[in-house]
C-alpha cells in the first residue's frame, strides 16, 4: 500500500472508474511527485477519520 491509497485527497470517478489525487497542487508538485524524487507529499492528509478514536480507547 502506498502513501497515496490512505490519503483523505485520494477520490474514486465513478465516471472514470479509476481513483485520483483531488489535491489542489501546482504542475512543479505534480512533476516532484510523478518523477518520485519527493520523499513524501505535502499535502497528505490521513483520510482515517477513525484513527483519533482508536487512539482514545
Amino acid at each position: 500500500m502506498n502513501q497515496c491509497e490512505t490519503c483523505a485527497y485520494y477520490v474514486y470517478d465513478e465516471e472514470y472508474e479509476e481513483y485520483y489525487c483531488e489535491a489542489d497542487m501546482d504542475e512543479d508538485d505534480y512533476v516532484r511527485l510523478a518523477s518520485g524524487n519527493a520523499s513524501s507529499c505535502r499535502f497528505y492528509r490521513d483520510g482515517d477519520e477513525y484513527k483519533v478514536v482508536r487512539h482514545q480507547i
